[in-house]
């Protein structure tokens, strides 16, 4: 495959793009590539037509770039290429994410002075993921009242079957004098500590 220079105005985006960019997304991507370069090609078919890359499009207009790099598809049929318009962007999103792992590249990341929020991740995520916050320690009134009810499978992740019948005696009596978001914390915290050991 070979990467060529296309005009910015000469491009045609597909017009049933089912793909949505906020302007937001656009931002992050532009700031992506001025960052680190443009990494990842605008796919278009053999009339200048988008198939992948409709946001990088718009984020090249952003930047005021008058040209993008860009990969012919000449070789597709007419379906084909409307189905890798789609595919292109939901087989990405079908991937999931090692936490642990992400964790110690955000921290690495950190550590030397990089502006981690140009990978795209909003800061409450960032935030939320190194400090270990999970929506256990978070939890609103009505899962606290279907734990009371007997949902108590957060529990039964930490602790053996005899742990978990003492704790849940105890966290019923202790949740009557307190309030919801003190309850959460020690429910958060109990978790924590025991699968921390």
């Amino acid at each position: 495959m070979q990467v060529q220079k296309y005009k910015v105005e000469d491009l045609i985006p597909y017009v049933n793009n089912s793909r949505t960019h906020s302007e937001e997304q656009v931002a992050q991507i532009a700031a992506s590539i001025k960052e680190f370069g443009w990494t990842n090609p605008i796919l278009v078919d053999g009339s200048k037509g988008i198939i992948a890359g409709h946001g990088r499009l718009q984020a090249a207009k952003k930047l005021k770039l008058t040209e993008v790099p860009v990969i012919e598809l000449k070789h597709l049929t007419e379906t084909q290429k409307k189905a890798l318009i789609i595919a292109d962007n939901k087989l990405a999103l079908n991937a999931g994410w090692d936490e642990e792992v992400l964790k110690l590249e955000f921290q690495e990341l950190l550590e030397a002075g990089f502006d981690i929020e140009l990978i795209g991740f909003d800061t409450k995520t960032i935030d939320e993921l190194l400090n270990n916050k999970q929506e256990l320690g978070l939890l609103p009134e009505e899962k606290l009242d279907n734990f009371l009810n007997g949902d108590t499978k957060i529990l039964r992740l930490a602790y053996d079957e005899q742990e978990f019948e003492t704790m849940v005696v105890n966290l019923q009596k202790l949740q009557k004098e307190m309030d919801i978001e003190d309850f959460s914390s020690i429910i958060f915290t109990l978790v924590v500590e025991k699968c921390a050991k």
